[in-house]
């Protein structure tokens, strides 16, 4: 008969209740040995192992690329906030005050506002310097006219040429007066032309900036009449203006905008057609001085922004370039819109870069 053995009792440990201190042990069933695989069943086993490890890090890398794309697609949508539009002019001028004319129409139409900016200075070349230096992610562009770009760097060593932009589209391209002052000493060109003749420094002449497209134009006719003049640089049209009003010289060239704003008397239209909005101004070709020149300008950007974003602001710029509201309000200042895209625009520069090279040349005023 077999014997029944009672459950193992065990002593009261230390720190253990005494109500436990009788309780059966529990006795564990012996651990089965573990089973060697087989070679065939290991290399199985290792591959199942290595197939899971690929496929997780597989799932952690989906993930992880998805995440980083997610910002990404949300910041595609230009333009997600304001942009900059650098004038490279004090306030007043033609170049502020056709930028004034397309901001509001520009902002509509690209759905964020735009603020306008001015940095003033060496004829242009300190605010287009800004901009060709500026971030290219689309949010700095720059209202330039054309002398900033095709004339000043064949004047001074700059940080920029022609080429260093992104051309977005031009805006403008304004036929040049010849302005007086209120208390000029003569009454028209003719009247100019005498005086400048008189005596070398006899007549008192400003302009937007050394070797600006205003102070070419003039040296250009005095130089055909064969006569000169003193001439008074100026940090843009708004001051140069404000001279001509307080008597520091008595004539200066500029688009038809500054005479409109100022009330100043216009005593000549460059080139061989009469302007609309000035039936009764002569032209400097019926004058007998047969000099020709427009202030064209539009919006440039830096050389590498995305093309999303420069292809926005061209369509953008259209669509305000062609609206009514700019339309009256250029009409305003005599201005004449002019749209290009941003590559037409670009080959006009380029090729008045280089004729520009060539005139300085001969006006003894090129670096080269």
């Amino acid at each position: 008969m077999d014997r029944v053995h009672a459950p193992q009792r065990r002593g009261r440990l230390p720190g253990q209740p005494a109500q436990f201190a009788d309780a059966p042990r529990r006795v564990l069933p012996p651990a089965r040995p573990r089973r060697r695989l087989s070679r065939p069943e290991h290399g199985r086993a290792m591959r199942r192992t290595r197939r899971r490890g690929a496929l997780a890090l597989a799932l952690a890398a989906s993930a992880l690329l998805a995440a980083t794309h997610l910002p990404a697609r949300a910041q595609e949508r230009f333009p997600s906030r304001p942009l900059q539009m650098v004038v490279p002019y004090p306030p007043g001028g033609n170049t502020d005050l056709m930028a004034r004319a397309l901001q509001q129409e520009l902002a509509r139409a690209l759905g964020q506002p735009v603020v306008v900016v001015n940095r003033g200075g060496a004829a242009g070349t300190i605010g287009d310097a800004e901009v060709a230096r500026a971030r290219p992610d689309g949010y700095t562009i720059g209202m330039s006219p054309n002398n900033p770009l095709t004339a000043q760097p064949h004047l001074q060593s700059l940080s920029y040429s022609v080429d260093s932009f992104r051309y977005l589209c031009m805006v403008y391209d304004n036929p040049q007066v010849l302005v007086g002052s209120r208390d000029m000493p003569f009454r028209d060109l003719k009247g100019m032309v005498a005086l400048a003749r008189s005596a070398p420094e006899a007549l008192v002449f400003g302009s937007p900036g050394q070797g600006s497209t205003q102070h070419i134009l003039l040296a250009a006719l005095l130089r055909m009449a064969g006569a000169d003049g003193l001439h008074v640089p100026y940090t843009g049209a708004g001051p140069m203006a404000q001279g001509a009003l307080g008597g520091q010289i008595m004539v200066f060239v500029e688009s038809p905008s500054i005479p409109a704003a100022t009330g100043l008397p216009v005593l000549a239209v460059f080139g061989n057609r009469r302007l609309p909005g000035l039936p009764a101004v002569p032209t400097t070709e019926e004058m007998g001085l047969p000099v020709a020149g427009t202030s064209a300008g539009g919006l440039v950007a830096p050389a590498d922004i995305p093309d999303e974003a420069a292809n926005a602001i061209e369509e953008a710029c259209r669509l305000a370039v062609t609206s009514e509201p700019f339309r009256l309000a250029a009409e305003r200042l005599n201005a004449v819109p002019t749209f290009l895209t941003g590559r037409a625009f670009h080959k006009r520069f380029q090729a008045e870069s280089e004729t520009n090279r060539k005139l300085l040349r001969e006006l003894g005023l090129g670096k080269d």
